[in-house]
């Protein structure tokens, strides 16, 4: 089976990403942040419940960054088809990301931090939650967006010289 171009084979893991990829999905991952961080703020601003801001704000940041890896980040990756099916299960897969940043702030704080009170300071959160969390999210997520979602495992279809 011919192999993209610039791409090896990683076993089951599929092609090894571009360098392009990685940024595309990082600026899709920056923007889709910034716009929850934005948007967070403002309904917060207009005294929205802060449960009920952060809900609309991360479904809305979600959905750009599933629109942004679709149609730009894996645009060229596999079957586009069933858009229902990939949103939901991008849906699940960043809550598992978020899952994952959750755990990371959670053993540092309460489990560390029952032993060691510096480990329940802001800064340790901070590191703990979005450093390291976001971190392991992150890397979960863009391994199982290429996997799941956008299935980036196999090379695509070689393609004529008129449609190129």
């Amino acid at each position: 089976m011919p192999r993209r171009p610039g791409s090896t084979s990683a076993g089951r893991l599929g092609p090894v990403p571009r360098i392009g990829e990685l940024f595309r999905f990082g600026a899709v991952g920056g923007t889709a942040f910034l716009v929850d961080l934005a948007l967070y703020n403002l309904l917060l601003g207009q005294d929205l419940e802060t449960l009920s801001a952060k809900a609309v704000s991360t479904t809305i940041a979600t959905t750009i960054a599933f629109l942004g890896n679709r149609f730009w980040t894996w645009r060229d990756a596999g079957d586009h088809a069933g858009m229902a099916r990939q949103y939901t299960t991008f849906f699940v897969l960043n809550l598992i990301g978020l899952g994952i940043s959750l755990a990371c702030l959670a053993i540092s704080h309460y489990g560390l931090g029952s032993v060691w009170a510096p480990a329940q300071s802001r800064l340790a959160d901070n590191i703990a939650g979005l450093g390291v969390g976001t971190a392991l999210g992150t890397l979960f997520r863009f391994w199982s967006y290429r996997r799941y979602v956008f299935r980036v495992d196999a090379a695509p279809a070689e393609q004529s010289p008129a449609s190129q």
